[in-house]
């Protein structure tokens, strides 16, 4: 504190001061303050919520004097508090105002570069503006450096932000601010970090500047222009002035509303103006071509012909992705696109307007321009130019933002899309408003299931009821996938036990329609059973249909029933492909294969077989062949053997009988029996002869068998062969 000229004053507790200088400060441990002369504010220090506990936060703050509960409206050290009463708040050497700690180091300071020479001197105004000044101008001024506060006398321009606390007792910045919108004169936006949470005059002229939940009255305009902005005025709308907005505030709370408060006569702080107001007043709350209802407990739905661009993040209740178009519109290979008829909507800006002279002049100008997405034909009451009255037809040629149904006031909005995703047939009855209406249930004769005509809806307003016999009820969200729709109760207490049930609305007598387990103190979820095939009176009213034909059925109806092969699958409300036929089928099938396969087999074998026989009868008969020719060499090798181990004689008598003439230039021809030169003929066991081709008697003397003259066979006996 050796750079800090700093004298204290000392007071006593709760002493009150009117300016602070360089020899005065507020001590917060000596319960010391700053009053503004009218007794409206005082500066202090003090802890979120009115708590004293040991250890506690505090903070230098600005409040309405004598508020109880305290009411701040400026905070100095609003992220970096105290954990004690040691604070002090001064105006140190340099100029800046501080706030320092028990060791004189500081936690807050205005942190100006350069301030001005001069006596300098703080003052806390009776409209709550705390002000630094020398003798002749302000130095700095918490106006100019707001929290959460917007007060009588600040003047919202581009460099002020609000920002929210942290939460309700804590007053550090939160993620919520309030500024000047930078893309569109005189109005304002609320961001949540960094995405936009709340925009003033979203739906411009288009549904009026004061007349929509999401515009920004002239009144508050006024107000956050410190007076000095023109103001239309009418007969509901009083002249104003500044000394109307004595006793009010406005501040940017911690769930990210905005609100304009009034000190009422009954001393309390009345809430005049908030925005959002509601869950469909944020910004674009169901995203791009995503209907916003505040009624339902689901609040946002895709219009018809659209669905949720992330399934799961819209299952989680995330709507910010928003839905996309089912089909392309403008697209030459397709039927010609149509609109689909949106009753009392608020929608954000369109994108263009022109005179047109009818309707169908306004409908042909985005029928003829790709980039159309929707339109609107507004006729004004008698608006004279020419002689002729003027009608506006406004366009869109961005993706449609937020959109709120069932809005009072609202006008009626033509959306594009192709004639496939919103037509009407046997299938589904026409859409109503926002609603479209699945098969089986019916709004009508024409459309549906006779026995699901439970529906109405009225074209006025877009709403479709539940009609039943105890009342009608509000249809807030219909889910064909699920077979189940959500209706709003009258009575919170129809969710109590005990009334849930068959019993519930008499739907004993109701089927095909039952109760399900969901039922919330004003919304009960219904069901309904999978239909039976449609009813027809021609074949003409099976063609939505396929794979049907109109027959008459067991008990003397006609209905679409599925041809043969087909079963009806109340899933998919189609005529598909009997499971059973294609099991008998490709049972049949496999048993013409298994067939087919054993006659090729049995072929195949009997092919072989055959040819086996054929090769086992052929060999057979070779070796009985041989068998017998071995049997008659056997013999005479027999009779031979014995004859010539018997004596020498036989052989002789054998030769000399002549049956062995021959040329005496040939040889003479016999068998040679060897058992292993001739594989097909066993060789003897026992003993043999060889009979071998002798040449004439002109061979060789020398040969050691036996010889004999011309005409004479040599025959020699060897045993062991």
């Amino acid at each position: 504190m050796s750079a800090i000229l700093v004298f204290f004053l000392f007071f006593g507790c709760s002493s009150a001061k009117d300016v602070v200088t360089v020899n005065i400060s507020i001590s917060d441990g000596e319960g010391e303050s700053l009053v503004s002369p009218g007794r409206k504010f005082e500066l202090g220090f003090f802890t979120p919520n009115g708590s004293y506990e040991s250890n506690t936060r505090r903070y230098l703050g600005i409040w309405y004097y004598g508020s109880n509960p305290q009411t701040v409206v400026w905070v100095a050290n609003r992220d970096k508090p105290l954990f004690d009463d040691s604070g002090v708040f001064v105006v140190a050497e340099d100029g800046n105002l501080k706030v320092l700690d028990r060791n004189g180091r500081s936690i807050w300071s205005t942190n100006l570069v350069t301030v001005p020479s001069g006596t300098r001197k703080v003052k806390l105004t009776d409209t709550g503006n705390l002000v630094l000044s020398n003798e002749e101008n302000i130095i700095w001024q918490s106006f100019d450096n707001p929290t959460d506060t917007f007060l009588p006398g600040m003047k919202m321009d581009g460099d002020m932000i609000l920002t929210s606390w942290k939460s309700f007792d804590d007053p550090a910045p939160g993620n919520f601010t309030f500024q000047i919108d930078q893309e569109r004169v005189n109005q304002f936006i609320i961001w949540k970090r960094t995405t936009r949470y709340w925009k003033s005059g979203v739906s411009g002229k288009f549904i009026g500047p004061d007349s929509m939940p999401s515009a920004m009255p002239s009144a508050i305009s006024f107000f956050l222009s410190n007076f000095t902005s023109v103001v239309l005025h009418n007969e509901s709308m009083p002249h104003l002035t500044s000394s109307l907005y004595s006793d009010t505030r406005m501040i940017i709370g911690f769930s990210g509303q905005i609100q304009y408060f009034k000190w009422d006569s009954e001393k309390i702080w009345s809430l005049i103006w908030a925005e959002p107001k509601d869950k469909c007043s944020i910004y674009n709350a169901c995203g791009n071509f995503g209907s916003c209802n505040t009624n339902n407990d689901l609040m946002c739905k895709c219009l018809p012909g659209f669905s949720p661009s992330s399934p799961a993040n819209w299952n989680n209740q995330d709507y910010s992705d928003g839905c996309t178009r089912n089909s392309r519109i403008c697209n030459k290979n397709a039927k010609v696109d149509t609109f689909l008829s949106l009753k009392m909507m608020e929608v954000g800006n369109p994108d263009s307007q022109f005179n047109a002279k009818n309707e169908m002049e306004c409908k042909f100008e985005c029928l003829s321009n790709c980039q159309c997405q929707a339109y609107s034909y507004e006729e004004p009451d008698v608006m004279q130019q020419g002689g002729g009255s003027i009608a506006a037809c406004w366009i869109w040629l961005e993706d449609l933002n937020n959109i709120q149904e069932e809005y009072e006031g609202g006008r009626n909005v033509n959306v594009r899309l192709a004639v496939s995703d919103v037509e009407s047939t046997k299938r589904s009855c026409e859409t109503c408003g926002t609603n479209l209406i699945p098969y089986p249930l019916s709004t009508g004769p024409k459309c549906g299931d006779a026995t699901y005509r439970s529906f109405r809806c009225n074209v006025t307003s877009g709403e479709v009821t539940f009609d039943v016999p105890s009342g009608n009820y509000r249809v807030t969200s219909i889910d064909p996938e699920t077979r189940k729709f959500v209706i709003q109760t009258n009575d919170a207490n129809d969710c109590k036990t005990g009334n849930l049930g068959d019993d519930f609305f008499l739907f004993k007598q109701l089927l095909p329609f039952h109760v399900t387990s969901r039922c919330t103190t004003d919304e009960v979820e219904i069901g309904w059973d999978p239909p039976l095939e449609p009813t027809c009176s021609s074949p003409t009213d099976c063609k939505d249909w396929p794979n049907s034909t109109c027959n008459v059925t067991s008990v003397g109806t006609k209905r679409c029933l599925c041809n043969t092969n087909f079963r009806w699958d109340d899933s998919s409300l189609n005529c598909t492909e009997d499971d059973d036929y294609g099991q008998k089928r490709y049972k049949s099938s496999t048993r013409k294969v298994a067939l087919s396969l054993i006659l090729v087999i049995a072929c195949v074998s009997g092919v072989v077989l055959i040819v086996v026989s054929s090769t086992i009868v052929y060999v057979y008969l070779k070796r009985s062949k041989l068998t017998k020719g071995e049997g008659i060499w056997g013999s005479i090798q027999r009779n031979s053997a014995l004859h010539l181990y018997g004596s020498e004689r036989h052989v002789k008598d054998l030769i000399d009988s002549g049956r062995f003439k021959e040329d005496d230039t040939d040889g003479i021809e016999v068998l040679f029996m060897l058992g292993s030169e001739n594989a097909s003929v066993p060789a003897p066991k026992q003993p043999a002869f060889v009979v071998r081709r002798c040449p004439s008697s002109k061979a060789s003397s020398s040969s050691k068998p036996e010889t004999f003259s011309q005409n004479e066979l040599t025959v020699t006996l060897e045993h062991g062969r």
